[in-house]
């Protein structure tokens, strides 16, 4: 029965996928032949409301095949015309559901940093590519150390990526840990935090210097299972009883606005002092949601 209802879930994303992302590859080749800045713009607007359609239908899924109650603090006075910088922890594929769940038709689109590779995911890579998601080489420190200007790389996606969306409500997401949580990387690291895994600051650091005044907030979002840390196919199956979410909405600094994280060390410090303090309260919320701790404050 698990595996019927499995392969049932996964044909009809197949299909809902195709419905959307043929027309949706439609409209980017049209707005590729537009000739004025402003019809482009408009464009986007058919992009996104195809996207949104098509995380809707996952989310009717959710409601429809499983009984996983989605608890969420902390979402009010979100904007569909914001600017946001979304900041998660990382435990699993299914974040990502549970994050366009939370937030589809209530804030942006969220667009997602993804690996190169990903452009070769059938449907979805041209999906991800009509509709502006940044893909990144994500070199390793090896390859980096044998070819340093594969760093420069990134950063300039980064940068290629953040000058397209200054001209439209946008909400960049970040997985700051750069992995999913598993206790032996949470061994391997010697993390300070119970729940998480360090963060790293270099590229919400990157974004912050690319979109400077463009972005006026922070979603800081804390993702627990307190059933414990599922799969895709448990929550297909309905195997996930519970999935909790503190959204905080924060300032963004002033100071954290321009500097060269990469060769200032003394801002590079305070960026991370910030960042960490960040995943601070994070843990803290953490055990909160999961009943370990006290209960979340505003």
């Amino acid at each position: 029965m698990r595996q019927l209802r499995i392969v049932l879930i996964l044909l009809l994303v197949a299909a809902s996928t195709t419905l959307h992302v043929l027309p949706l590859l439609l409209v980017a080749l049209v707005k590729a032949l537009l000739p004025f800045e402003r019809l482009r713009l408009a464009a986007n607007s058919l992009l996104t409301g195809l996207a949104a359609s098509w995380i809707g239908f996952n989310g009717w899924l959710w409601d429809t095949f499983t009984q996983t109650r989605l608890i969420v603090h902390g979402d009010a006075d979100l904007r569909m015309d914001g600017h946001y910088l979304v900041l998660a922890n990382h435990q699993s594929w299914v974040d990502i559901l549970v994050l366009q769940k939370v937030f589809n038709r209530r804030i942006p689109l969220l667009r997602f940093f993804l690996k190169r590779q990903l452009f070769w995911v059938p449907l979805l890579g041209l999906a991800w590519w009509a509709l502006d998601f940044p893909f990144m080489g994500r070199y390793t420190k090896k390859q980096i150390a044998k070819r340093p200007e594969l760093a420069g790389r990134d950063i300039e996606a980064t940068r290629r990526a953040c000058e397209k969306f200054r001209a439209i409500p946008v909400s960049i997401m970040n997985f700051v840990e750069g992995t999913r949580f598993t206790p032996g990387k949470h061994a391997r690291q010697s993390s300070p935090y119970r729940h998480l895994l360090k963060p790293k600051s270099g590229g919400v650091a990157f974004v912050l210097d690319a979109m400077g005044q463009g972005l006026h907030a922070v979603l800081d979002v804390t993702i627990a299972y307190p059933g414990g840390r599922p799969s895709l196919a448990d929550l297909l199956a309905d195997g996930v009883p519970e999935v909790c979410v503190q959204i905080r909405q924060r300032e963004i600094p002033t100071e954290l606005l321009c500097g060269d994280y990469q060769n200032d060390r003394a801002f590079r410090a305070r960026f991370q002092q910030w960042m960490n303090g960040l995943w601070d309260q994070k843990d803290t919320d953490m055990a909160a949601l999961l009943g370990e701790g006290e209960r979340l404050s505003a």
